[in-house]
């Protein structure tokens, strides 16, 4: 890869990485399923710019139900009761493990050992954050962030299931789904007077966030992620996500002094270790065959067809 498509990768993962704060800043004062569903209004802004995907509306409405609806709706609630944002960045790459976990289950797909190691790794991981919180993070905020990966990883799934292309198409007409549902939602939650004070005393801050997470985050970091991976093969550019969980816990102990109980970096590193066995384990060794009659992976985040080798990657689930 070249240096500036390498560079144009980093760029991404940071812009990423800075999600998790920048949500977290914004969040203060308004409802998160308004703040979730506003960012997507604004993703939406650009749907007429943006070519659907090449699949029935339904497939891509119900992709956006579990990859942008779930993940999000999820994520935004974690944070707003207590999820430290640099966590947040760690726990929520977990979609990785269990996107190989699903994909046995509904797919039939067989991953190789060195991906099974990483399962174990990462799960592992998980349970020593999770018992290594401290006090200092509510138990609900861990599992609402651990939900939103496993809506992630079942998003992963079926847009191979459904034969869906990823990427930028996927993001913009995939958030059809995301507004109404999520508005009605902090109806019954919130209310309708908290939501119309949120929306009358609208922060800057919140204005900045969402600008950053709907511009920046999901427009401008999918437009350059999809030129990657059509310009290079996806066991080149997944590597780049595990760059996530640094960015995103680096911004958080600067902006926030945000620090990891011991126990929380030990478990850290082993879900980091486990994610990176999942997505360079189909780097090594010779693909197995798929069982008879198993759907062949479609590939998440990856807009035209590839080589067989790279059809079975599961480093192509999306990131955002």
């Amino acid at each position: 890869m070249p240096l500036r498509d390498a560079l144009a990768a980093c760029l991404v993962m940071v812009l990423w990485g800075l999600n998790f704060v920048v949500i977290d800043w914004g969040l203060v004062g308004v409802p998160p399923l308004v703040f979730a569903a506003l960012r997507f209004l604004v993703v939406l802004l650009a749907l007429p710019f943006v070519p659907r995907p090449a699949a029935p509306l339904g497939r891509v409405l119900a992709i956006g139900a579990c990859m942008s609806l779930g993940q999000f709706g999820l994520l935004y609630t974690a944070l707003a009761v207590g999820m430290p944002p640099g966590l947040a960045s760690l726990v929520l790459q977990l979609q990785a493990v269990v996107t190989v976990v699903v994909a046995v289950a509904l797919l039939g797909e067989r991953p190789r050992g060195v991906q099974w190691a990483g399962v174990a790794a990462g799960l592992v991981g998980l349970g020593v954050v999770a018992l290594g919180r401290g006090g200092q993070v509510p138990l609900v905020a861990l599992l609402l962030t651990v939900g939103a990966a496993g809506s992630w990883a079942l998003g992963n799934v079926l847009v191979r299931r459904l034969r869906v292309p990823g990427g930028l198409g996927l993001t913009v007409w995939s958030a059809l789904v995301v507004p109404v549902p999520l508005l009605a939602l902090s109806l019954v939650v919130e209310g309708p007077g908290a939501i119309g004070e949120a929306v009358r005393h609208l922060s800057l801050a919140a204005v900045v966030s969402t600008v950053y997470t709907a511009g920046l985050a999901s427009l401008v970091g999918y437009g350059i992620w999809n030129r990657l991976l059509e310009r290079h093969p996806a066991s080149e550019v997944a590597p780049f996500t595990l760059l996530v969980p640094p960015v995103g816990l680096l911004s958080a102990w600067l902006v926030r002094d945000e620090r990891l109980t011991s126990a929380g970096l030990a478990g850290g590193a082993l879900l980091v270790l486990g994610v990176a066995l999942v997505v360079l384990g189909p780097r090594f060794g010779r693909p197995r065959r798929r069982r008879p009659g198993s759907t062949p992976s479609a590939g998440a985040g990856l807009g035209r067809a590839g080589s067989a080798r790279e059809r079975n990657d599961p480093a192509r689930a999306e990131v955002r």
